[in-house]
């Protein structure tokens, strides 16, 4: 959510106060002799190569690190940990493999897994981002470590990757401190987990599918969402409004907790940005929209779309947002302030050329969250905090200038 712009690049270069410890271990591969671990030192990289967007929730530094995997047993196998980490986003400086090796980043437990050969080839391995520079971004690993393989049966110690740099995630407390904003959550903070709505409210569950969390060059955090039936996603254009920015971010589909109020998300289906095809012109107050597409579309289908409006919306519509506030797992605003209470309305559909206005709960990391009405269409874009006049783009407005890159319907 974009809010108080130039504090908060202010806020995001003033990390420097957290000293969290890292370790990255090489750890022997289990047929070698055991050996003691060794822990390289890593840094926090300077802050001219921190993320810094204006708007943009920031959760996660970068850091730098000297890693390598060798084809010797016993450096095989590399462990990238930093103690309480949200997550783990590794970067390869180099491959150096044959035909029939590769690499695994992968979760402790397994539950997430990402294969890299010679080639990078999407369609028969994993996914990953790119930033301009040399070397490619691994896809994300959820938790504060990621277990980096070597796979090969080469008789050779030659190296065979080298690892130098990676995004680590922040908590919860710490996306609070490092982040200043607006009052966004007028009054009583209403949402919850999504799941807390399958059962009595399943229509507005159902639709929320369609929406995931935007991890944005690897430290930033919005929301954004499927539109239409073809490949086509929104956010907002204070998000990311260039290629290298949409090729080097990830769309987290199906990040939401398990139970209700249970804090136990899985790691959903992760792809990562491909075309740019539309900004919105003009400042970050008018309809600040961004029209992309992703790769291995395939693995998001499943999780629905949503349609804009193509007309006007009208004070007093009744309406909802599903979204990833401060980088949650996906919540849904749909009452005022208490469960059952009060339901979200517009609050003014005309409040100026732009923008419809709202008091429903929303926060950093909401930017780019679709606004629905109670016939599940969008209505507006959510991107400017405020309480009592939360705001959204004008839905319709901005079918009007994507209209034929779209299939609503």
């Amino acid at each position: 959510m974009k809010h108080a712009l130039r504090r908060l690049r202010t806020t995001a270069v003033t990390l420097s106060a957290l000293t969290l410890g890292l370790s990255l271990v090489s750890v022997p591969a289990a047929e070698a002799s055991s050996a003691p671990p060794s822990a390289p030192h890593s840094e926090r990289a300077p802050e001219s190569e921190q993320f810094s967007a204006e708007g943009v929730t920031t959760v996660g530094e970068l850091r730098t690190v000297d890693g390598a995997l060798s084809r010797a047993r016993d450096a095989r196998t590399q462990i990238i940990r930093h103690p309480g980490a949200t997550y783990v986003k590794v970067h390869f400086s180099a491959l150096r493999l044959a035909e029939g090796e590769y690499v695994t980043v992968a979760s402790p437990d397994g539950r997430e897994s990402y294969r890299y050969d010679r080639h990078l080839n999407r369609a028969t391995g994993s996914d990953y981002t790119t930033d301009g520079r040399p070397g490619f971004w691994a896809m994300s690993v959820d938790g504060d470590t990621a277990v980096v393989t070597l796979h090969s049966s080469r008789p050779s110690r030659g190296s065979a990757a080298t690892i130098d740099r990676f995004w680590r995630g922040y908590d919860r407390a710490e996306i609070s401190q490092h982040n200043i904003s607006l009052q966004s959550v007028c009054s009583t903070d209403a949402r919850r987990d999504v799941v807390c709505y399958q059962t009595s409210h399943p229509s507005e569950y159902a639709r929320s599918t369609a929406v995931a969390r935007l991890l944005i060059s690897g430290g930033g955090l919005c929301t954004t969402w499927r539109v239409g039936s073809t490949n086509r996603m929104l956010t907002n254009k204070h998000c990311f409004s260039t290629q290298a920015a949409v090729s080097g971010s990830e769309m987290q589909f199906n990040y939401q907790c398990a139970t209700c109020g249970g804090n136990n998300p899985g790691a959903g289906t992760k792809v990562s940005g491909a075309t740019l095809y539309k900004v919105s012109s003009g400042g970050s107050g008018e309809l600040d929209y961004a029209l992309y597409s992703v790769n291995n579309f395939t693995a998001i289908q499943g999780f629905g779309t949503l349609f804009l409006a193509t007309t006007a919306t009208t004070t007093g519509t009744r309406m909802y947002i599903p979204g990833h506030g401060d980088g949650s797992p996906k919540r849904l605003s749909i009452f005022e302030d208490t469960q059952n209470g009060t339901r979200c309305t517009v609050k003014n559909a005309n409040y100026n050329t732009w923008n419809i206005s709202y008091s429903c709960d929303t926060s950093g990391g909401n930017s780019g969250s679709p606004v629905l009405d109670a016939n599940h269409r969008v209505i507006a874009l959510h991107h400017l905090g405020g309480c009592p006049s939360n705001q959204g783009a004008k839905a319709h407005l901005i079918y009007n200038q994507i209209a034929s890159l779209i299939v609503n319907s």
